[in-house]
């Protein structure tokens, strides 16, 4: 797309909806390979939306980003969301898209272990996906999320009151999200030092669910 202000938000917004049912799929293809080995799978499960034109717009607006340049530097347009039951998993999950060669890797932010200042956890990448249009391919940038189930509890509860706050949280209030951070953060240390305890259970239960059909 050439540099100029989007007329035809279904066509420009078409490409970053395929790149993210492709990749959903193509994620829940690695789950399925693992669990079809039987063994713990990193994944589990994985989410994806495309930014509607209000939100692109409004994030234009507040970063001040040119609108003939939205492509560009917009990263978030399309985002998929990886959920993993351990930290480990995390980083096995960010060793697996390292290894591919279906897409490009522009940037990587590990706020996992060098978490915002806010409490936020999380590993993000920024991908340069080709979608195969019918006329063309169209290189797409898609941003990644990689967190536990904690991480995402804290993480969206945060969201909404960002989004109702406008970021400008009351000190209690502020206080109090980087305890429930850290508390997570904890939450999650201690599933991890019994992890192997809790794949063996999931992996039991799994058996006799599989015995009882």
């Amino acid at each position: 797309m050439e540099n100029k202000e989007v007329e035809n938000w279904d066509s420009f917004l078409a490409p970053y909806e395929q790149a993210v049912e492709e990749l959903k799929v193509k994620l829940k293809g690695i789950r399925k390979q693992y669990r079809d080995e039987n063994v713990h799978a990193p994944i589990e499960f994985i989410t994806g939306r495309v930014k509607k034109k209000e939100s692109i717009l409004e994030k234009a607006e507040v970063r001040d980003i040119d609108l003939t340049r939205l492509e560009q530097d917009v990263q978030d347009i399309a985002g998929l969301r990886i959920m993993c039951q351990f930290v480990e998993d995390i980083h096995e999950v960010v060793r697996l898209l390292r290894a591919r060669n279906d897409f490009e890797i522009i940037i990587e932010r590990d706020y996992v272990t060098h978490k915002k200042e806010s409490g936020y956890r999380s590993y993000h990448m920024v991908i340069e996906y080709p979608v195969q249009r019918i006329y063309e391919e169209k290189k797409i940038l898609v941003e990644i999320q990689i967190r536990t189930l904690a991480m995402n509890f804290w993480a969206t509860i945060e969201h909404s009151l960002n989004y109702k706050y406008r970021g400008e949280y009351p000190e209690e209030l502020h206080d109090r999200l980087i305890r429930a951070a850290e508390a997570a953060f904890r939450l999650d240390e201690e599933m991890s030092e019994i992890r192997e305890e809790i794949k063996d259970a999931q992996r039991y239960f799994s058996d006799k669910r599989d015995d009882s059909r």
